[in-house]
C-alpha cells in the first residue's frame, strides 16, 4: 500500500481542495489577517469579488447580501448549477468553530478520517460544560477538575491536528468569534446552532453537525442546500425600552420556529442603521429559532466601529474598500419580505415552552392569568451567547442602577452570564458587575450555564410548577432545569432586570410603578448606556493556545477504559437490500426537538462516548401510544419500557427499527448525537411530516434515511405495532420518491409514498455507511 502521505495528497488533488497556506498567498490587493491569532491566513475579498462577478454575469440580475457571500464562495462558480431552494451548493467555507461539546465528536470523526491537519484555520471553545452552581470562580476550578479528562483530549487534538484551543473560562463560542474571528463577508461554519450570531458582523455564519465540520477541515467542498432569501425591511428607529431583541422576539411570532426553514433572513432598510454591532448579532444569533440557515445583516459603520474597537480597523478599511460586495444590489428580489417599523415595535416576551409564542410585555400578565402560568417569577437571568455584549451589561445596570437609588434589590433570584472574559474583565473594570451584584445578581462563569441546562438548580423541586424570564434564545421544556414545569420566558436582558426587580409578570416597566423603600412610587426609566466602552476592551486574562508548528510529536490518547472518550467504530454499509420489516421503536406526538432525541444537562459529560450518550436516545420524546416520555412498547416482549433500552434490545437481537415524527423534526441545537445515537443503536430510517434542516444533514451523515410523508396525513396510518419496509432503494436517485409498505398486525397491508432531499453526493454516503466512510473509500 502507498504511505498514508501520498493517499491523502491524492485524495487532496482528486476533490480539488483548496489548501488554505496556498490560498493565503493569492491575495496580491491587500494582504490583511483573518485574525490576530493567524497573521498568515489573509482575508480574500479579492476572490469573493471575482466569484460574486462570474455569477452575477451568469444570472444577469442583482444579487441579494446572502447570494453575494454564498456564491462568492462557490467552489466552481462558472459551472455551479443555481436555483434557489432546489440545486445544492459546492462551497468552500473560510473557518470552522466548535464548542467543547461537539468538537469531541467533531475530532473524533476528524481522527478517524486519518488525516493528518485541518485544510482551514479551525478552534475549539470550552463553554459548554461548566455547570451554574455556585458563581464564576468556583464553578470554573471545578468545571475544570470534572472535565479534566476532556479538557486535555480537545487540548492535545488540537495542538495535533492544527486547531486553536480557547480554554475554559474564555467565554461562549459565539462572543469568541464576534471579538475574534468574524468579519464582513466571512463563511463560516460551526458545530453549534447559533453560529448564526456572527452575521451581526456582515458574515454568512451557519450552525452544522460535526461531520460538516470534518468534510471542511479535511478541505472537501461543503455541501448547501442553495438558500431561499427572506429579507426584513427596518424602518425607523430602536428607542425607549425597545432593543435588537424586540426585533428577532416579533420575527419568530410572524414566522414561528420552522418559517424560516431552507432560508436565509437578510435585514436591510434604513432601520439597521439605528442597531448596535452586538445588537444585530442578538437579531442573528437568535434566528435558529425560526429554522432559519442563517441570518446577515449589511456592512455599516457600526460594524466599522466594533471592528475598530475590538482591535481589528485593518479588517475595517479593507471591508470599505470592498463594500459594495458587502450589502445587497440595489433591486435584488427576495423569496418573501417583512416590514417592522422599529418606532412602533413595543418590548416583547417570548414563550413559555416555544420560542415563537410573542407577547407585547404589556400583556403577557394578562396572559399568564388566563392561562394559568405562574405570574411570580422564581428567577432571572441575563447572558448567554445571544445577550452578553458590553451593551446588555451596561443597559442591564442602568436599570439597577436605579432601584438601587430607591432603597430596592431583586424580589426574584438573580444571575449574570458574561459573553467573554474580555467582557467580564471590562464589566468588572467599569462597575456594571458590582452594580449587578448590588441589586442581588450572581456573576456566573463565561460559559453556556443555564442556557442550555448546566444549572444546579436548588430552589425548587422536580415537578414544581414556577415561572423564570431569561435573556437567551430557547425555551424548550426542560431546557434550562431539567424541569417540565418551569415555565421559561424569553425577552431582553433590561426587560429580565426589571422583572427580576419587580419579581411579577404583571409588571410593564413602560407603565407601572414600583414602591421605594421610602414608600414612594417611582417608574423606572428606559436604560440607556454605551454601545462600546469609552476605553478599550480589559482582554483579562489569556486564554488562548496556539496550535505548534511542529505537532510531530504530539500524542492524543483516550483510553479504552474512558467513561467519557470512546474511539469511534465504522458503522456498517448498506446490504444493497431493500429495509424489510422494520419495528417502529417510537411513533412521536408533537415537537421532537434534538433536546427531546439527545438531552443536554447532565449528559453532556458523555458526547465524546457515543456509546454511553446513547443511554439517552428520545428520553424525552412523547410516545402517542401512551402519551409518556421515555416509555414504549417493546414488540417481543410486549413489555413497557425505557426508549433506549428497547432500542439496544432490539439491536441485539438483529430487529432494524425506524422513528416517526412529526413536524419539524429535530428542532433547535445542531448536536450531531441525536443522528449518531439512533444509528450506532439499530435504526435505519427517520419518518416524519417535516425536518430541521440540520437534523436532516445530520441523519444523512450518518448513514440514515431522513424521509418525509407524501401526503403529511399518511402519519396517521402508522401505528407503533405496525412494521414497515421501505422499497425502491436499489433504485435510489435524487428527486425520486421510495414506496413504503404499512403491515398491519391483522395481516392487512397498505403503500405509501415518501419524499426525501437526497442528492447523489448524499445517497452515497447511504451506500457507504456514513459520511465518514465515503471519505475514506476516496482515500484508498
Amino acid at each position: 500500500m502507498a504511505p498514508y502521505s501520498l493517499l491523502v495528497t491524492r485524495l487532496q488533488k482528486a476533490l480539488c481542495v483548496r489548501q488554505y497556506h496556498v490560498a493565503s498567498v493569492l491575495c496580491q490587493r491587500a494582504k490583511v489577517a483573518m485574525s490576530h491569532f493567524e497573521p498568515n491566513e489573509y482575508i480574500r475579498y479579492d476572490l469573493l469579488e471575482k466569484n460574486i462577478n462570474i455569477v452575477r454575469k451568469r444570472l444577469n440580475r442583482p444579487l441579494t447580501l446572502s447570494e453575494k457571500i454564498v456564491y462568492g464562495h462557490l467552489d466552481d462558480p462558472a459551472n455551479q448549477e443555481i436555483e434557489r431552494g432546489k440545486t445544492y451548493l459546492r462551497l468552500r467555507p473560510d473557518r470552522v468553530a466548535m464548542q467543547d461539546a461537539t468538537a469531541q465528536m467533531a475530532m473524533l470523526q476528524f481522527i478517524s478520517s486519518g488525516l493528518p491537519k485541518v485544510a482551514v484555520p479551525s478552534t475549539i471553545h470550552c463553554d459548554h460544560l461548566i455547570e451554574a452552581q455556585l458563581g464564576g470562580e468556583k464553578d470554573l476550578r471545578r468545571a475544570k477538575d470534572i472535565n479534566q479528562e476532556v479538557y486535555n483530549f480537545l487540548a492535545t487534538a488540537g495542538a495535533k491536528y492544527g486547531v486553536g484551543f480557547w480554554r475554559p473560562g474564555s467565554g461562549i463560542i459565539h462572543q469568541i468569534i464576534l471579538e475574534n474571528y468574524a468579519y464582513p463577508g466571512v463563511l463560516l461554519i460551526g458545530t453549534d446552532s447559533h453560529t448564526p450570531n456572527g452575521g451581526g458582523l456582515g458574515g454568512i455564519c451557519i450552525g452544522v453537525g460535526g461531520a460538516d465540520a470534518v468534510d471542511v477541515m479535511a478541505g472537501i467542498p461543503w455541501e448547501l442546500k442553495c438558500p431561499k432569501v427572506i429579507g426584513v425591511k427596518l424602518t425607523g428607529s430602536l428607542s425607549g425600552w425597545t432593543s435588537p431583541k424586540d426585533v428577532i422576539l416579533k420575527v419568530a411570532g410572524i414566522l414561528t420556529v420552522k418559517g424560516g426553514t431552507g432560508a436565509i433572513v437578510e435585514y436591510h432598510g434604513p432601520g439597521v442603521d439605528s442597531i448596535s454591532c452586538t445588537g444585530m448579532a442578538t437579531i442573528c444569533n437568535m434566528g435558529a429559532e425560526i429554522g432559519a440557515t442563517t441570518s446577515v445583516f449589511p456592512y455599516n459603520h457600526r460594524m466599522k466601529k466594533y471592528l475598530s474597537k475590538t482591535g481589528r480597523a485593518d479588517i475595517a478599511n479593507l471591508a470599505e474598500e470592498f463594500k459594495d460586495h458587502l450589502v445587497p444590489d440595489p433591486g435584488c428580489q427576495y423569496d418573501q419580505v417583512i416590514e417592522i417599523n422599529l418606532n412602533e415595535l413595543k418590548p416583547h416576551i417570548n414563550g413559555p415552552f416555544t420560542p415563537d409564542l410573542a407577547h407585547p410585555v404589556a400583556e403577557v400578565g394578562t396572559v399568564a392569568e388566563k392561562e394559568g402560568w405562574p405570574l411570580d417569577i422564581r428567577v432571572g437571568l441575563i447572558g448567554s451567547c445571544t445577550n452578553s455584549s458590553y451593551e446588555d451589561m451596561g443597559r442591564s445596570a442602568a436599570v439597577a442602577k436605579q432601584a438601587l437609588a430607591h432603597g430596592l434589590k431583586c424580589k426574584s433570584q438573580f444571575t449574570i452570564t458574561p459573553g467573554s472574559e474580555q467582557i467580564r474583565a471590562t464589566i468588572e473594570r467599569d462597575g456594571y458587575a458590582q452594580i449587578l451584584r448590588d441589586v442581588g445578581g450572581i456573576v456566573l462563569a463565561n460559559a453556556c450555564g443555564p442556557c442550555i441546562g448546566q444549572w444546579d438548580r436548588k430552589d425548587i423541586k422536580k415537578g414544581e410548577k414556577n415561572t423564570i424570564v431569561t435573556s437567551y434564545n430557547r425555551n424548550f421544556t426542560g431546557r434550562n432545569d431539567a424541569n417540565p414545569e418551569t415555565h421559561a420566558f424569553v425577552t431582553s436582558p433590561e426587560i429580565v432586570t426589571a422583572l427580576a426587580i419587580a419579581g411579577t409578570l404583571k409588571f410593564n416597566p413602560e407603565t407601572d410603578f414600583l414602591t421605594g423603600k421610602d414608600g414612594k412610587k417611582f417608574k423606572l426609566e428606559a436604560p440607556d448606556a454605551d454601545e462600546l466602552p469609552r476605553s478599550d476592551f480589559d482582554p483579562g486574562q489569556d486564554t488562548y493556545q496556539h496550535p505548534p508548528k511542529d505537532s510531530s510529536g504530539q500524542r492524543v490518547d483516550v483510553s479504552p477504559t474512558s467513561q467519557r472518550l470512546q474511539l469511534l467504530e465504522p458503522f456498517d454499509k448498506w446490504d444493497g437490500k431493500d429495509l424489510e420489516d422494520l419495528q417502529i421503536l417510537i411513533k412521536v406526538k408533537g415537537k421532537c426537538t434534538t433536546d427531546h432525541i439527545s438531552a443536554a444537562g447532565p449528559w453532556l459529560k458523555f458526547r465524546g462516548h457515543l456509546d454511553n450518550i446513547s443511554n439517552n436516545l428520545l428520553i424525552g420524546a412523547i410516545n402517542i401510544e401512551n402519551g409518556k416520555a421515555n416509555s414504549v412498547r417493546n414488540a417481543v416482549t410486549q413489555e413497557f419500557g425505557p426508549v433506549p433500552d428497547t432500542a439496544r434490545y432490539y439491536k441485539k437481537h438483529g430487529i432494524r427499527w425506524v422513528v416517526i415524527g412529526d413536524e419539524n423534526y429535530g428542532e433547535g441545537s445542531s448536536r450531531e448525537h441525536a443522528a449518531l445515537e439512533p444509528r450506532h443503536l439499530g435504526g435505519r430510517a427517520i419518518i416524519t411530516k417535516s425536518f430541521a434542516r440540520i437534523h436532516e444533514t445530520n441523519l444523512k451523515k450518518q448513514g440514515l434515511l431522513p424521509l418525509t410523508f407524501a401526503d403529511p396525513s399518511d402519519y396517521n396510518k402508522i401505528h407503533p405495532v405496525d412494521k414497515l419496509t421501505i422499497q425502491g432503494l436499489k433504485d435510489f436517485a435524487p428527486g425520486k420518491p421510495l414506496k413504503c409498505v404499512i403491515k398491519h398486525p391483522n395481516g392487512t397491508q397498505e403503500t405509501i409514498l415518501l419524499n426525501h432531499t437526497f442528492n447523489e453526493t448524499q445517497i452515497e454516503w447511504f451506500r457507504a455507511g456514513s459520511a465518514l466512510n465515503r471519505m475514506k473509500e476516496l482515500q484508498q
